[in-house]
């Protein structure tokens, strides 16, 4: 049965995450957006994990539901957070953030009783600053339970995480030391793919995941894990990610990389963006005000990079995917948050199920009924991947056009619009 699986999202308890990160909000988006497995997010949280405690009911498999369901469609949690470890190793400033998951509510308890008695203020924010490193970090979980799962975030990332170009490493063993054997999964991040990611022959036995990372609700999904799982269990996605089960990691869902907010180098500051052959002639630094570039993710794959894209056979596949809500907005040539968009959104998923459905399942044919053409046209393309990306670079995200100016009169001309 197929499962999709969003591992790595927030709470209302996060910085800079909407306030609507509830667990019956979550529970609820999950079901608008297709999605059957969800992370907790944030369970180091006191308040969070108070909730989690007293809404969600186990179901003696590792995996969570609300205790008072509102639908017959249960969404299944899993306890999950991230952790923004930053502390010097080889005398650099490290800032890396992981993913832990455990099956256990009994597991956080300890794990959140051990943080607090090493003096980590764990309330200042669902994903705590640790001063702690990663091989600590894993070291703590893996003694708690062997079956902790840990698996770095966005790995790509510039400022905060395992490659990452600012503060990373260049490989998982001098993050994690001997406990490298213990990273099954990294999570490829919004800005890289798994083609990119393939370029490096140390990640043939890591299993690639992609997730989220929402800090809003209409974000949950924008990235997943597509599973094959007769029953889903902590332990099916546990052994799926150790042995690279390819007969039940069926694919990803991606962004298309150059959307993510660091494809690209660039400075945001003076509104500078370049490819990797740019940042190289230019010796890192911006052109206009010459203080140094961020550097992407792009530059940072090729840096470490040891083969082509292509020269690797044997992988989980992948589907490149738009957030309807984008793809509607760019039809309609209006912003994604308009009442138009929102509108024509919720009209479509009442019809069609759920987003997933709409993205990946439906038939021209089918779509036809719930939707009007110039959208239509739009979910074709990108499932094509006909579409023009602008990268996104320092922060700043990519944009996306599915139409030209020119195909977009048409439509208005013959009033579809």
């Amino acid at each position: 049965m197929r499962q999709i699986a969003d591992l790595h999202i927030h709470s209302k308890y996060s910085r800079a995450c909407s306030q609507d990160l509830t667990l019956e909000n979550i529970d609820k988006w999950c079901q608008i957006k297709g999605i059957d497995i969800v992370a907790t997010g944030d369970f180091t949280h006191p308040a969070w994990f108070k909730e989690i405690k007293s809404k969600l009911e186990p179901l003696g498999n590792g995996l969570f539901m609300l205790r008072e369901p509102q639908h017959d469609n249960h969404t299944k949690f899993i306890l999950g957070t991230e952790i923004s470890c930053i502390y010097k190793q080889g005398d650099k400033c490290r800032r890396i953030h992981i993913n832990i998951f455990f099956p256990e509510i009994s597991d956080v308890q300890k794990f959140n009783e051990h943080l607090e008695r090493g003096g980590y203020n764990l309330k200042s924010d669902g994903r705590p600053i640790l001063g702690m490193s990663a091989i600590e970090l894993t070291k703590i979980s893996l003694n708690i339970n062997k079956k902790a799962l840990i698996i770095p975030a966005h790995a790509w990332t510039p400022w905060f995480s395992i490659f990452g170009s600012k503060s990373g490493f260049d490989t998982i063993e001098e993050c994690f030391g001997e406990y490298a054997k213990n990273i099954f999964a990294i999570e490829t991040g919004l800005s890289s793919d798994p083609p990119m990611n393939w370029r490096l022959s140390a990640l043939d036995k890591i299993t690639l995941v992609s997730n989220s990372d929402a800090h809003s609700l209409p974000n949950l999904g924008r990235e997943a894990n597509v599973f094959d799982f007769e029953e889903s269990s902590y332990d099916e996605i546990y052994n799926t990610l150790k042995n690279q089960g390819k007969k039940k990691f069926l694919y990803t869902i991606e962004f298309y990389p150059e959307e993510g907010k660091y494809h690209v180098d660039g400075h945001a500051a003076c509104k500078i963006s370049l490819n990797p052959k740019e940042t190289k002639k230019n010796n890192g630094l911006c052109p206009v005000c010459k203080k140094p570039l961020t550097i992407g993710v792009l530059y940072r794959v090729d840096d470490l990079a040891d083969r082509e894209v292509g020269e690797l056979d044997d992988h989980i596949p992948f589907k490149s995917m738009v957030p309807l809500q984008e793809i509607i907005a760019e039809a309609f040539d209006v912003g994604k948050s308009s009442k138009k968009v929102q509108k024509e959104y919720f009209a479509m998923i009442e019809k069609g199920k759920n987003e997933f459905a709409i993205l990946l399942d439906l038939s021209i044919e089918e779509l036809k009924k719930i939707s009007q053409t110039e959208v239509i046209e739009g979910i074709e393309r990108v499932r094509e991947g006909k579409l023009f990306i602008e990268p996104g670079y320092d922060g700043i995200y990519g944009k996306v056009k599915i139409f030209t100016d020119k195909e977009r009169k048409k439509f208005q001309q013959a009033n579809l619009i």
